[in-house]
């Protein structure tokens, strides 16, 4: 299949080491499992953009705000308290948002593939 094509493509913000990623995982997925995939996925993952604008939010306003946004609650609750680790901490993780994106959607992808495989997905998540 052509890169181009990949319904994978369809995630904004996707980097070529998370389409890598993903590609590996899907593998032996049906196109319907792959479809369900897709949908759960997409609402648990994290655009790298968005978490730039989150760690810049973090580093000027609310410190640990990015932390509490990809759930890491407790080290959160250590930027607030120390704000932002002295600034430090905050000024890493704007450098590093990628990493924090891709760190994040890694766990997500294996959540999501969890749901996938065990029939539920997006179908028995909740149906509106």
């Amino acid at each position: 299949m052509d890169i181009f094509q990949s319904p994978l493509m369809s995630l904004p913000g996707i980097t070529p080491e998370e389409y890598s990623y993903l590609q590996q995982a899907t593998t032996g997925l049906t196109e319907e499992q792959l479809r369900n995939f897709l949908m759960v996925y997409s609402s648990k993952r994290k655009n790298p953009s968005d978490m730039l604008i989150f760690c810049l939010i973090g580093l000027f306003a609310v410190p640990g705000l990015q932390r509490f946004i990809i759930g890491q609650i407790g080290m959160g609750i250590l930027y607030l308290l120390t704000a932002g680790l002295c600034f430090i901490g905050s000024i890493i993780d704007v450098v590093n948002h990628k990493t924090l994106a891709f760190e994040h959607n890694q766990k997500m992808v294996f959540e999501s593939l969890q749901m996938v495989r065990m029939g539920g997905g997006f179908q028995q998540a909740g149906k509106f």
